[in-house]
């Protein structure tokens, strides 16, 4: 199913950010797989930083590239259901066949509980989401204790992290993050404000911008 359809059926159900984060609170405090303590991070910055810090492995990375980026689970569902920021900034990943989304499975597995959680009344979606995201993103394997969007990032080589959350874009959180990983965390509407298409692909690709090669709703 192409986006546009994914969105129309999504359209049917009244879901905001704050829906989405907490479902994906209740999903990663629940879970057994080893990640549950890394979605809050903590009660302080210095704290939050601590904890980021300790979430990032170090093995085999891929280099470093502004073109490489990682939305969170909140990102990833909110752009189905809520549209808006996430949907803006994600669009640019989706226009450009050069901008990679980089996502680990564990990292796509909280995403879709957190659609299948908020959309009972439509079994299918999220597995259809699933797999229209699939065709999207470039994997990425990190440890089952690692944070999966700060280690898809790590691993994936991706400069950007988007996020709701506040603990991870948090100042101490920041610095731990960027002290390991070669990264920045922000919120989608300012990754979606900052983006530039045209000086990213000089930067990355060189010569001129074309334009986009994709349709984002396709």
């Amino acid at each position: 199913m192409s986006w546009r359809g994914l969105f129309e059926r999504a359209d049917a159900f009244d879901v905001d950010v704050a829906a989405v984060r907490e479902a994906l609170v209740d999903r990663r405090e629940s879970a057994t797989d080893g990640h549950a303590e890394t979605d809050g991070l903590a009660e302080t910055d210095d704290e939050a930083g601590s904890e980021a810090s300790r979430e990032v492995d170090s093995s085999d990375p891929v280099d470093p590239s502004p073109a490489r980026i990682v939305a969170d689970a909140d990102v990833l569902a909110a752009d189905l259901l809520v549209g808006g920021d996430a949907r803006d900034a994600l669009d640019g990943v989706r226009a450009h066949s050069w901008v990679t989304l980089v996502a680990s499975d564990p990292l796509l597995d909280d995403a879709e509980a957190v659609v299948a959680t908020l959309t009972e009344g439509d079994a299918d979606l999220a597995v259809e989401w699933r797999a229209r995201i699939e065709t999207l993103r470039e994997p990425v394997a990190h440890p089952g204790d690692d944070h999966p969007a700060l280690a898809s990032a790590y691993r994936g080589g991706a400069m950007h992290v988007l996020t709701f959350d506040d603990g991870l874009r948090s100042a101490g959180a920041g610095a731990a993050i960027r002290g390991r990983v070669e990264t920045s965390v922000k919120h989608p509407r300012a990754f979606a404000t900052l983006f530039d298409p045209g000086s990213l692909y000089e930067a990355v690709e060189g010569g001129e911008y074309p334009g986009p090669d994709r349709d984002p709703r396709a």
